[in-house]
């Protein structure tokens, strides 16, 4: 039976770890918090009250804030942790890591103060060891409908394709259902960018606009993460599926979507900073929206809805002012 340890006891962490315990192939499963006080919160009452209320954690799955125990014998690491404390998390967890564990990246956005992929930030750290076995985990998924046990579908991606048909084995189920893609770039950047037009969906909302706004936006914004996925070496056909409009659709028109939240707070004329204060868990899109931008400088790509978020966001512009900047530009063919 194999040891899969998930680091990251977030809401989708959680959901993950559930998924596992319900998969055809038997697991022994582990879940590992950073903070002690939440491991043994969530060991005494087996429920993430702060991140995903509702579900009782089997008594099976093993929960603790130690990681060197965590990644005792574990033969897939399934990271789920906000992207800005992705290479800390691994940097500590170096010395516990094993050349033929798989790695597997569940995390959607951008590292930093370099905008890399995730996957890409992983094998940097360990470089220094060996060169890693990484798999990316994409795709439309609500955390709480998935642990609900609601039919969903996700893309699981690696350059090694026996790696991801591995991962497609060990985590299927019955309503857990995974495609695998050899296309890395493309996967990890649909998974990321589409945050940043969750945002512009959400201001949409905020401010009352129509469905003729957000059909126009989805599909513009489709074509901003086709654009960028392409100069990073993506295929534009991996943006038309599950990891790409599959995700977008799902965040920018769902009620749990974080991202879209805050759109639709900044939309209702709020500022950042006081969004923010008020939210426990991360909305990736704030800081991929800046990654992002920077990435599209640097080769060269128009990406007008990302630009326009960063204004908002970093710049104190008025979403009804950005707007009015989308629709005003040089009119163009499609």
């Amino acid at each position: 039976m194999k040891k899969i340890t998930i680091l990251g006891a977030g809401g989708w962490g959680t959901a993950l770890a559930l998924v596992l315990l319900r998969s055809r192939a038997p697991h022994q499963a582990c879940l590992w918090a950073r903070r002690p006080e939440m491991a043994e919160a969530l060991r005494n009452s087996r429920v993430n009250t702060d991140y995903l209320p509702g579900f009782e954690l089997p008594r099976e799955l093993e929960i603790t804030s130690d990681l060197r125990a965590a990644l005792d014998g574990a033969a897939i690491v399934l990271s789920v942790v906000p992207s800005e404390h992705v290479r800390a998390i691994y940097t500590h967890a170096l010395p516990c890591l094993r050349p033929e564990m798989a790695l597997v990246s569940a995390t959607k956005g951008l590292g930093a103060p370099v905008p890399v992929r995730i996957s890409q930030l992983i094998c940097e750290v360990t470089a220094a060891r060996f060169p890693a076995r990484v798999a990316v985990l994409s795709g439309p998924s609500f955390a709480r409908e998935v642990a609900r046990g609601d039919p969903t579908a996700v893309v699981v991606a690696s350059e090694d394709a026996a790696l991801a048909a591995q991962i497609q084995e060990e985590f299927g189920g019955p309503t857990f259902r995974l495609y695998t893609n050899t296309d890395v770039a493309g996967v990890e950047l649909g998974g990321a960018v589409k945050n940043v037009i969750a945002i512009a969906a959400g201001v949409c909302a905020g401010m009352g606009l129509g469905h003729n706004s957000m059909a126009a936006l989805v599909t513009r914004g489709l074509a901003e993460m086709t654009r960028l996925a392409v100069a990073l070496g993506g295929r534009r056909e991996t943006l038309g599926g599950l990891a790409g409009l599959g995700d977008l659709v799902l965040t920018c028109t769902g009620a749990l979507s974080r991202n879209r939240s805050v759109g639709v707070a900044l939309g209702e004329g709020r500022k950042l900073a006081e969004i923010q204060s008020g939210m426990r868990m991360v909305a990736e899109g704030v800081r991929t929206t800046a990654a992002t931008l920077e990435l599209a400088r640097r080769h060269g790509l128009e990406m007008p809805i990302t630009e326009q978020m960063h204004a908002v966001l970093y710049q104190g512009r008025a979403p009804r002012e950005a707007i009015r900047e989308l629709m005003e530009r040089r009119q163009k063919t499609e």
